[in-house]
């Protein structure tokens, strides 16, 4: 199980901040909604406590088991799923499956055809990442976050691409796979992060703009 601590967070592109005096703490299995309108920071926010790109001020503190990680180091520990992620084409998915799962471990009691069952890809476990559909990719995407034995989840616009069956599978793997890990969801679709315990508007931490 992670914890996270957020102390006065802030992040800043060139001239604009995108958020700033940020502080929360979300316990072990917490549920987190990042909401905001579009372009407000959420993905930035999201990025920033998955360590891919630096705060400007503030600081991320992560325990897992009450005891600390390195920022260095967590990307050991968590897992995203979002659609800005490219996933590698020339892979069919079984071959992907087998090259995720060399550096993460596999969900206790889970194998790859487990995996391509739940994800409803049977039929195309020898077909190449590059002929799947924009759904079916985003199954796979979310396939690798779930099925990943990771404490820590962030999932950015989880059900783009999904039909409506889709979105309900996405519920149902958040109630199998992730009711144990703590879980970011970027969205502002509430079918999407309807399960969340908080929620977090990025745009209540944006810097007001004073009149000279």
């Amino acid at each position: 199980m992670l914890e996270i601590q957020v102390r006065e967070a802030a992040k800043k592109f060139q001239f604009e901040w995108i958020f700033s005096n940020l502080s929360f703490e979300v316990p072990a299995g917490g549920k987190i909604a990042i909401t905001g309108g579009n372009g407000s920071g959420k993905s930035t926010l999201l990025k920033c406590l998955s360590g891919q790109i630096p705060l400007t001020a503030g600081k991320v503190t992560y325990l897992r088991d009450k005891k600390p990680v390195e920022e260095a180091a967590i990307y050991r520990f968590l897992a995203i799923g979002a659609p800005y992620l490219e996933l590698p084409e020339e892979y069919t998915l079984t071959e992907l499956l087998r090259f995720h799962f060399r550096f993460k471990k596999k969900v206790a009691g889970m194998d790859t055809d487990d995996m391509v069952k739940i994800m409803y890809l049977e039929k195309s476990a020898d077909k190449q990442i590059l002929y799947f559909s924009s759904g079916m990719k985003q199954r796979l995407k979310l396939g690798l976050c779930f099925f990943s034995d990771v404490p820590l989840l962030l999932l950015d616009e989880p059900v783009s691409n999904l039909d409506k069956k889709g979105i309900g599978w996405y519920q149902e793997l958040v109630r199998e796979y992730g009711a144990k890990k703590t879980v970011f969801v970027c969205s502002n679709d509430s079918r999407e992060y309807g399960f969340c315990d908080r929620i977090i508007n990025v745009e209540d931490y944006k810097p007001k703009a004073s009149i000279s």
